[in-house]
Formats: C-alpha cells, structure tokens, sequence
C-alpha cells in the first residue's frame, strides 16, 4: 500500500515555570529576589528526507510531542531549554492545518525544514519583576503552553512527466519499457493502485517519469481511483497523454481525461501535453491510425504520435518529444517554494488583546481572547503579587470596565480559557 496521506497530533513543549526565590548567602543582608525564569519549549519541525519515500511512519505512531522547558531555579538559574522536535518527512510533503485547512508547509528540496508549532516561553521568576518601588517581588510566571495541531499530511511526488490516461491504455506497460521499475501489469482496468517512479535516460537527457492510476469520468469528485492520486501530477512539468487504441472512442476519452483535470485543478489541464495512441502492434490499431490522427489533430492536438510500449515502436520519438518539452517548460517547484514559505504558521500576535464577552446557560461570564487566554494560564495564582498584576491587566485591557457594563456582580463567575474565577469587587 501506498501511504501518501497522514493525519497527526503535534504538540510543542510548555515553557518552565519561574520560580519566587531570594538570596540567602551569609554576609549577603537583603540579597534581593534571585528566582531564576523557566526554559523555552521544544519547537515541533517537519524536515524533508530524500531516505523516506512515503509517510507510512505515520500508520502506527500519530501523536508526537516535544518536550518541555526546564523550571527556572535559585541564584537566577534559566531552566534548559526543551529539545527540539524532528519530524523527518519524503520530499514533496505539504502540510496543512486540518482544523483551518491552511497550508503551514510545502517542502520539496532535501533537508528543508518547516516549523509546525512553536514551544512555549519559559515563565519569568521574581528577578524579573524587581524594580525600584518593588525591590522583593513575590510573583512568578507560569511557563507558556506550546502550540498544538492536528496536521494533514500529503505526500505530492516530484516527477518531470506525469503519464496520464483511462484505465488500460498500457501506462504501466510504457513506464517498466523505458526504465527499471517494474510495476504491476495486467489486460485488466485499475491494475496500477499507486503511482510509480521510473528514471529514463534519452539522448544524454534524463527524465523522472510517473505512472499516474488511471482517469474515469467523476475522478475529480472521487469516482475510481483518480481523487486520491490526481494531486500526484501537480508536481509534473509536462504530461504524457496515452490513449488506448482499442479503446471504442479514443478521442472521448482524450477529451474525458482532461475534463477531468480541468475540474480538479484548472492548471493542471493547462500543463503542457504530448498526445500517443498505444497498442500500434495491433493489426486494427494501425488501421484506424491515420483516421484518429486526423480527429486529434482537429481536436487541437498538434502533432499526435502513434506507439507500441509493448514492443517499443515509436517510443523513443515520444519521449524525445516529453525531453523537449521540459526544455521549455518551467519548473512549478521554484514558484511553489517562493509562495509558501518554511516558517511558523498561527502564532498569537502580542499585539492583537482584543476580546469577547458572553454569557453562558449556567449565567457564567465568559472572555474570550488569544492575549488574555495567554496570561490566565500564565499567571501562578498561589502569589498575591501574581494576582494583582492579573487584576491590573484585566483594568488595562478593558475587559474590567466590560463587565461591569454588562452588569456583573460581586459573586459571578467569569471564565477565561480553562479557569473559573469568582468576581469581587
């Protein structure tokens, strides 16, 4: 099987928490706060390894976390930072974000990483908040959750040629022709359930084949086999059309196939073409030959080739026809690369403190908001001096005078995030 789809938990490390600490040194009076700040969590990356081919790693194990920062200590110590987390996928990986379907990474050269999620920061300790009308601070941070997504997987292969066609025109008998691989052939429809590479050398020129499963009518919706390998020839600089002379209507199925991807991506149809009828060692084949010529050629089809992958006839026009077109045909890859950067996807601006209040069934206030969600789980409510600066923030931002125009209480609850606090004025 083919493994070119996965769906994974990845969850970066918290940040270490601060710690309230003082100087306690002989010698040393009034040593002042030194509460050290927790470590940074591991950041979670993807990373494209030419040693994988597929994603089948991802079959057994989907939840992956990296770990947490260390907790600050005493004599201003920083907590060690969490280590890293690398996630080694093929090249041609995209991944998306499979709540909001946003592309976070498209990594196609070897080595090229992406982060996916980022570690949390380490909690300040109470060094960090002395100043001079404050000089023995009692507060501390929490440690910063890190990040956490489920991500969607796919694997798209980097091929120069995509060989498309219907379901026996014999793409899999022209693929193990013209080079070593050997994939399974059979006179029956859907032989090929997963696509295969195949190297080919012509004329000095090398080129990386696909075999693509075969097209029906409905594939951009699902029908067949083609939705789930459609995405296969998004990579491929040029196609290589291959019809079935026995076919009872070749130039519907021409025409069908790239219907077909027209309705998938309209860029795909759009990619270059070199059209072949197959089986020309037929004797009823190379009858109709010159009549299909005709038809494809009105039809738009500029120059359509005639071959047998069985015996090899015409093959080495057709592929020299596949090499020069490649000569002129960009590369997708450089643009793709330039357009979705490796870099980190969904992090909470510190600049965006808006927020949201409603009132839940049980009469319960809830606020809602990245930068306050952030401080509440930040916050080590055990200090006094950690709870006033929470008060404070709440009367910065607003959310205090909020409430109270929405008529709260002394005695209601109020939500923020996973805590439940109780109003009092």
């Amino acid at each position: 099987m083919f493994f070119d789809e996965a769906k994974i938990y990845v969850k970066a490390g918290d940040g270490g928490n601060g710690v309230v600490a003082f100087r306690r040194e002989a010698h040393v009076p009034r040593g002042g706060p030194s509460g050290g700040n927790g470590g940074k969590g591991g950041d979670v990356y993807l990373e494209a390894d030419p040693q994988h081919n597929t994603l089948i790693q991802f079959s057994q194990q989907i939840h992956f976390r990296a770990p947490n920062g260390a907790h600050g200590r005493g004599k201003n110590q920083t907590g060690a930072q969490g280590e890293d987390l690398i996630l080694r996928v093929p090249i041609g990986t995209v991944a998306y974000d499979d709540a909001t379907g946003e592309l976070l990474a498209d990594l196609t050269v070897a080595s090229q990483r992406a982060l996916v999620a980022r570690g949390g920061r380490g909690g300040r300790g109470n060094h960090a908040f002395k100043s001079p009308t404050n000089q023995a601070p009692r507060i501390a941070e929490n440690g910063e959750p890190g990040e956490a997504r489920w991500l969607r997987l796919e694997l798209k292969l980097l091929a120069d040629i995509g060989i498309i066609g219907v379901p026996n025109a014999g793409k899999s008998t022209l693929l193990a022709r013209v080079s070593a691989a050997r994939p399974k052939i059979a006179d029956y429809p859907f032989t090929t359930l997963e696509p295969n590479l195949g190297v080919v050398l012509i004329d000095q020129r090398d080129l990386v084949l696909a075999d693509i499963p075969g097209l029906i009518e409905g594939a951009h919706a699902g029908a067949g086999l083609g939705h789930a390998f459609l995405r296969h020839i998004e990579r491929t600089r040029g196609l290589i059309h291959l019809l079935n002379g026995l076919s009872p209507d070749p130039l519907g199925d021409y025409e069908a196939v790239n219907q077909e991807l027209r309705l998938f991506n309209p860029q795909l149809a759009a990619k270059p073409q070199v059209v072949a009828l197959n089986k020309l060692d037929l004797p009823e084949v190379r009858a109709r030959w010159p009549e299909l010529a005709r038809q494809l050629r009105t039809a738009g089809v500029t120059e359509p080739l005639a071959i047998s992958a069985a015996t090899g006839e015409g093959v080495p026009q057709l592929l020299r026809r596949a090499a020069d077109l490649l000569a002129e045909a960009p590369s997708p890859i450089a643009a793709e690369v330039a357009a979705v950067p490796a870099a980190r996807p969904g992090a909470i601006s510190l600049e965006d403190k808006s927020f949201t209040i409603t009132r839940e069934p049980d009469a319960a206030y809830r606020v809602r908001g990245a930068y306050i969600e952030r401080i509440v789980k930040m916050t080590r409510w055990e200090y006094y001096d950690a709870v006033m600066r929470f008060q404070r923030i709440l009367e910065a931002l607003g959310i205090t005078e909020a409430l109270r125009q929405r008529g709260i209480r002394a005695g209601d609850t109020v939500r923020i995030g996973e805590f439940e606090l109780e109003w009092s004025d």
